[in-house]
């Protein structure tokens, strides 16, 4: 097996007509719904089985596609002192973009103050709307940094690919994909095997996210009819302060990389436009995994390095969730009146640090974190995570959005900085010179 055997299909270079762009359609998907959940509010809501089939289907199919990805481009690469390398360097990155994304969490929620003024008085909460994710809060606390690595190893194989538990997928591609490169000749016919397995859940995920259309309208639809267009007039503020920081998040601290890498950031959002749609509609960026994997490849990035870096990043790598982590923290503060000294701005940040991990596929996540970094510091009234219950989803879609831009940015730097990036021709697909399209694949 060498790099040169691409498990990914190959994508054509001829564009496809305009009413067969994904783009196109989910762009009218979104519209119709936005229609649909204003016009029709009951039916909007009946709806979102679409949205729930289709991440559905998604998530039916993320766990194996990690873990085929990450096998074939530890054994392909052949150079375990190499993947080691690239390992190292995503993990070195990934810290400095989450410390960065926490630290702007806290001073934008400081100099913005969007809790002030609120003056929620905690015993007029209700206890039971968190009742969903105390277990998992506690469960995820409980234990510290000795649970936090134990859960990382699964109980079996099988059970971290059946609970969809990419962290512990990954643990054991890792440890699978090394295996099998040390083994050799004798491993070869095992990872042709796991090369054609990875082709036809490509293909297979594919067929899915033709779908997406159809999901979004779901999502749209019932965001719309069950919230409302006044459903955030007392939590407005958070929601926009929120939106305002991943853009700024992307534009100027992720533009500011790229940059670094000779790539423009606007130019790069351009390119993956069609997958942040379907993100930012759904939520979820499970959705559009493989394309993006596939887009990064087409660009110029090796796929040693997209296999490796992506599907670790899901995890380790959620920018936007840790912007969230700490401006929430403040902003149910604020709106307690709760006084932050600076140890306990300092203790919210080396907490979130932690609890930021592994957050993906945890049901109810942002909610599931957000309760185990406040049950780490008590001097915030954790009943408070119930202010911003009501929100979640608006919030959700920009998190989604961010964390994948956050996770595609690290990818190329990351080849750029191990020269497995071919500058000249991700110049000429950004610019338009290479026509790329995944529809046709």
């Amino acid at each position: 097996m060498t790099t040169a055997d691409i498990a990914i299909p190959p994508l054509s270079a001829k564009p496809a007509p305009l009413y067969k762009s994904l783009f196109l359609q989910v762009l009218v998907a979104l519209l119709l719904g936005i229609v649909i959940g204003m016009a029709w509010p009951d039916v909007a809501i009946g709806l979102k089985f679409f949205s729930d089939g289709f991440l559905k289907l998604i998530s039916m199919i993320v766990s194996p596609i990690v873990f085929c990805v990450v096998v074939h481009g530890i054994a392909g690469t052949g150079d375990l002192k190499k993947v080691g390398r690239v390992g190292v360097k995503a993990l070195v990155y990934f810290e400095v973009m989450t410390t960065v994304a926490l630290a702007l969490g806290i001073l934008l929620a400081y100099v913005f103050g969007p809790g002030h003024g609120m003056n929620i008085d905690t015993s007029t909460l209700d206890p039971k709307a968190l009742n969903t994710y105390a277990d998992n809060a506690h469960k995820l606390q409980g234990g510290g940094l000795s649970a936090f690595i134990l859960n990382i190893i699964p109980s079996t194989s099988f059970d971290a690919l059946a609970r969809n538990d990419v962290l512990q997928v990954l643990f054991f591609a890792v440890l699978f994909g090394v295996a099998l490169s040390l083994v050799g000749e004798k491993g070869e016919p095992v990872g042709r095997v796991i090369e054609a397995a990875s082709s036809v859940l490509f293909k297979a995920m594919g067929l899915i996210v033709r779908l997406a259309p159809l999901g979004v309208l779901g999502a749209v639809a019932y965001t719309v009819g069950r919230y409302g267009v006044g459903s955030l007039k007392q939590l407005v503020s958070l929601v926009m302060l929120f939106y305002v920081a991943v853009a700024f998040f992307v534009l100027i601290v992720l533009g500011a990389v790229m940059r670094l890498a000779g790539l423009s950031i606007f130019k790069f959002l351009g390119y993956l436009r069609e997958e942040l749609t379907i993100v930012l509609a759904t939520a979820s960026s499970d959705a559009v995994l493989p394309q993006v994997m596939r887009k990064l490849e087409a660009m110029g990035v090796k796929q040693s390095v997209v296999g490796l870096v992506i599907p670790t990043g899901y995890s380790f790598n959620l920018d936007a969730f840790s912007m969230y982590l700490t401006l929430a923290v403040v902003f149910i503060a604020q709106a307690t009146n709760t006084p932050l000294s600076t140890g306990d701005l300092l203790l919210v940040l080396a907490i979130s640090l932690v609890t930021s991990k592994g957050a993906h596929g945890v049901p109810g996540s942002a909610i599931v974190i957000l309760a185990a970094t406040l049950n780490a510091v008590p001097t915030i009234p954790a009943i408070g995570l119930v202010l911003v219950l009501s929100v979640d989803w608006f919030i959700g879609m920009a998190r989604a959005v961010g964390n994948l831009i956050g996770n595609c940015v690290a990818t190329v730097v990351i080849a750029a900085w191990e020269k497995d990036l071919d500058r000249d021709k991700a110049i000429k697909v950004l610019n338009g010179d290479i026509a790329v399209d995944l529809t046709a694949s």
